[in-house]
């Protein structure tokens, strides 16, 4: 199989420990750019956050962030964009303020949260520390449902980091039965992403590669987290990281080293060496576009 997309999930994959991109996976992406295989970032970031780190690796591609439902180059050129709308936000907001949690409202040009004193100090750490870019507003107030009723807000997503996960589980269930325009992916034990029902990855991804003409069976997936599963499972080759849950491993084809061992850049180049470039196969007919 010659493959012609790599896609790449940013945390936990892409980033080491300390947050910073190795110098061998910068390596491994240009490397596989001049093959002229197209390279996308897949990732829950907001927009502004994953523009960051493609300028880092050279991508000027669309990137699919928010989970799927914003994909834009890195001119801010919108290619696909699905929203929660204003009345669906505000009663989830309404019922999540109801438990002991953080709730952040994700656009692609701000975020708003609630004030909310997080005991888990990992936790807090998570959230506060998102990757989000100096220029990308984070505007915290003391009731989300409060400023939503004078301020209404059409996110892409929604985010939740729970301090238990039997909360998590319970906001999950009651969500799904609730409500039929929004659906909750879970990417850990403690964070739950909310996004407008059907928006996903791997439809992302699809989306792409149907503007691309470029199939799911020619594309490469490399992931860690549980939401990465569905795009892992429907590429043709999905690649999992050391780092990732047994239930990622268990979806991949292949499973790389962690991230802290560069992974990516190991996989990039045990796999893409072997392939010649995307030119030369068109120029022997070997593909067709």
């Amino acid at each position: 199989m010659i493959y012609r997309l790599l896609a790449l999930n940013i945390d936990g994959t892409l980033l080491q420990s300390n947050g910073k991109i190795h110098k061998s996976t910068k390596e491994a992406i240009e490397y596989v750019q001049q093959k002229g295989i197209y390279v996308t970032l897949m990732t829950s970031r907001s927009f502004p956050s994953a523009k960051k780190v493609a300028r880092a690796l050279k991508i000027k591609n669309p990137l699919i962030t928010h989970q799927g439902a914003y994909i834009a180059n890195i001119q801010d050129k919108q290619n696909y964009v699905e929203r929660i709308n204003e009345n669906i936000t505000y009663d989830t907001v309404r019922f999540l303020e109801g438990m002991p949690c953080q709730i952040r409202l994700v656009h692609e040009q701000f975020s708003l949260a609630n004030r909310l004193k997080l005991n888990n100090n990992l936790l807090a750490k998570t959230v506060f520390t998102s990757g989000d870019p100096v220029f990308y507003s984070q505007q915290f107030v003391s009731s989300l449902s409060e400023y939503l009723h004078d301020q209404p807000v059409t996110a892409p997503k929604i985010e939740v980091y729970f301090e238990e996960e039997s909360d998590l589980q319970d906001a999950k269930k009651a969500i799904e039965k609730m409500f039929t325009e929004i659906e909750p992916i879970q990417l850990d034990r403690l964070r739950l992403d909310i996004v407008p029902a059907g928006v996903s990855k791997l439809k992302g991804l699809s989306f792409l590669g149907s503007h691309l003409g470029i199939q799911l069976k020619e594309m490469v997936v490399i992931g860690e987290g549980l939401d990465d599963i569905p795009a892992i499972s429907a590429a043709g080759l999905g690649v999992a990281m050391w780092n990732a849950e047994f239930e990622v491993k268990r979806a991949a084809d292949w499973v790389t080293r962690s991230k802290n061992e560069h992974g990516v850049a190991y996989m990039v180049k045990e796999h893409f060496r072997k392939q010649q470039p995307i030119e030369f196969l068109r120029k022997m007919n070997i593909i067709k576009k």
